[in-house]
């Protein structure tokens, strides 16, 4: 099982090339059953990426382009009349699938903004009274631009905290770009990629790395972590118990990926500003002092005492 995985790892590194770091990033939000929020200009892979791990996992994939316009039920579907059955039936909307992009989340008006928090935590939906329970595995990879403001709805921090991660991706190497041409020049990538595993493989996936092991001085190390952030004097509202779950999940997955049954130190440090950073609203005199969430996180580790490894 795991031998699939790593050879899914390589598969995707070498249609998104070097990006071999957000890869498994994204993989660790699918396996702890998380949802990942890419903030990052346009044009740099975000939707070959989503693509490139659908099709090598077999799995049903959509794209919710966002726009003021959008409407709640643009994203989880409608019941229309149909004449010749005297009845209605429901229309799906992209939200019942297991792959969503949701491109430029930020262009979407805050009612349609929440219309994805059910979705998100419950995996379900409700339209008319009826509830529809979303396909397994189901994953969101939402983005946003970080350079145009006009037009655009921040998230607002209910909604931030129910992403697992928040990543970027970032501008390739000199030497990246160059691989980029020669090896995209010429044809669609997404045709090269193999079938790799399929949707139970994923929901096995996810069911072992809740296995993975955490010890008791790693748990009180991830709490501190979590605790520190409310404590910390730039710190207006820190990471609510949400985060610590988050953490812990999130550090299983990337245990599994790399191999192992049981959760190390660097580990949980790693992970620290992915997962906490975008949960954290600083005091407004400190952000103006350039102190952002990522220095705080910095920070409450350096003051922690870090666990000794197993092993």
């Amino acid at each position: 099982m795991i031998e699939s995985l790593h050879r899914l790892r390589k598969e995707l590194s070498e249609v998104v090339i070097g990006k071999e770091e957000v890869i498994d990033l994204l993989m660790v939000g699918m396996l702890a059953e998380g949802h990942v929020l890419i903030e990052d200009i346009p044009g740099v892979g975000k939707t070959l990426m989503a693509k490139a791990l659908a099709v090598s996992l077999d799995c049903d994939f959509r794209r919710l382009q966002c726009t003021p316009d959008l409407t709640p039920t643009d994203v989880s579907g409608f019941n229309i009349f149909d004449r010749r059955s005297n009845e209605f039936t429901f229309k799906a909307g992209p939200v019942l699938t297991n792959i969503l992009l949701v491109d430029e989340i930020n262009r979407a008006v805050p009612r349609t903004q929440s219309s994805l928090l059910e979705a998100m935590e419950e995996k379900q939906i409700s339209v008319d009274g009826q509830t529809f329970h979303l396909p397994q595995p189901f994953f969101i990879m939402a983005t946003q631009n970080p350079i145009e403001l006009e037009g655009t709805f921040p998230l607002p921090e209910a909604q931030l905290d129910r992403f697992l991660l928040k990543i970027s991706m970032g501008y390739p190497t000199a030497a990246e770009e160059e691989q980029i041409i020669m090896v995209h020049g010429k044809q669609n990538p997404l045709h090269k990629i193999p079938l790799l595993a399929n949707k139970e493989d994923v929901k096995k996936w996810q069911e072992e790395c809740q296995q993975i092991h955490v010890k008791e001085s790693l748990r009180a190390y991830l709490v501190s972590l979590v605790r520190g952030t409310r404590e910390h004097p730039s710190v207006a509202l820190g990471a609510s118990p949400r985060a610590t779950l988050a953490m812990l999940r999130a550090a299983r997955a990337l245990a599994f990926i790399k191999g192992r049954d049981y959760v190390t130190p660097d580990d949980i440090k790693y992970l620290a500003k992915y997962v906490i950073c975008h949960r954290l609203i600083i005091k407004r005199e400190d952000r103006l002092r350039g102190i952002d969430s990522q220095k705080v996180v910095e920070d409450v580790l350096s003051g922690l005492t870090v666990p000794v490894e197993e092993g």
